[in-house]
């Protein structure tokens, strides 16, 4: 009877989430430009349009206005941005169901399967943090490569300036020939300064949604050469020569600080791996560790202690150029 439950419900937990992934990333059936442009060319307009202060503006529909939920998404935990940063299109709100749908069905399989019910709440914590640990890591794959396209990026702007191009045209070159995440971003800002707003705030749009420094000082040069005049080609040719200086001074540092790395991952995997030893070769023997009080005490310090280790070594081995 018990065996015939658990395979009931882990079938009807498997399916459901299937089912979520299915739905979170089903594509649209109208392109974000022709929603934009429908709204831009409709003649019943809403009343409620964004102005261009507002945060989201052109990266939805202009009368679909955030609900409570992405309010208080967009207030307290931002998944929104982090969403559009790691180039997912996936709501929010889907993002919560999946947690919590995962961590419900881990729990419950736990429950029934573990003779330690004390480790089912851990068990459904950590599944729970998949969802959102793959957005950040999305997120900074994607930002890591962005960073690496922008010299490339920066240099093509510069060589259509020379060439006799204006700066819009030099950044829908760069749409048209870059590829992601490069290439989206700038088409992104090209479409909107072509709708009407005005370059320096679709770059202002833009640095916000992609948290890079260098952009920053590509925006910001922009705006001060349009303000006070210069060379801007001379001006980007030299951002992106510093970039690519930079990107030699972090190899240069990641070969100098290669073996704290490895200390630091030897020391942090160490006790997880030979928990996992002495669990398998005496079962009786950990499990004192989540029976005794002191053996709880014991270990939830150990895990505080791993924390603060892991960030000590994060901040010996992280140096910032």
């Amino acid at each position: 009877m018990t065996s015939t439950f658990i395979i009931i419900a882990a079938f009807v937990c498997v399916a459901s989430l299937v089912g979520a992934v299915a739905i979170s990333f089903r594509g649209d059936e109208d392109t974000k430009v022709e929603n934009r442009l429908k709204n831009f060319t409709s003649k019943n307009k809403p009343d409620n349009i964004l102005k261009l202060g507002d945060d989201g503006i052109l990266s939805k529909p202009l009368n679909n206005l955030p609900g409570k939920f992405e309010e208080f998404a967009e207030k307290f935990l931002n998944l929104q941005m982090y969403l559009d940063q790691a180039g997912l299109a996936i709501a929010p709100q889907k993002i919560i169901f999946m947690m919590l749908g995962l961590g419900f069905t881990t729990g419950v399989i736990s429950a029934i399967i573990s003779p330690t019910k004390i480790i089912v709440p851990l068990v459904a914590l950590i599944f729970a943090m998949v969802p959102p640990a793959y957005v950040f890591w999305r997120r900074k794959v994607r930002l890591k490569k962005f960073s690496e396209q922008l010299p490339e990026t920066l240099e093509l702007i510069a060589r259509a300036l020379k060439a006799g191009h204006s700066l819009p045209a030099g950044i829908q070159l760069v749409a048209e020939q870059m590829p992601a995440p490069v290439g989206p971003e700038f088409a992104r800002c090209y479409e909107e300064q072509n709708l009407g707003i005005a370059l320096d705030d679709a770059l202002e749009e833009m640095t916000k949604r992609v948290p890079n420094v260098d952009l920053r000082f590509f925006a910001t040069a922009i705006v001060l050469q349009r303000t006070t005049g210069g060379d801007l080609s001379e001006i980007l040719n030299k951002i992106g020569r510093l970039i690519r200086e930079r990107f030699q001074i972090f190899g240069q540092i990641a070969a100098l600080t290669g073996e704290g790395r490895l200390s630091g991952i030897v020391l942090l995997a160490l006790p997880p791996v030979l928990f996992g030893t002495m669990l398998r070769l005496n079962y009786d023997y950990i499990m004192l560790l989540f029976e005794d009080p002191l053996g709880q005490k014991m270990l939830v310090g150990a895990i505080i202690m791993q924390l603060i280790g892991a960030f000590v070594i994060k901040k010996i081995i992280d140096i910032k150029v």
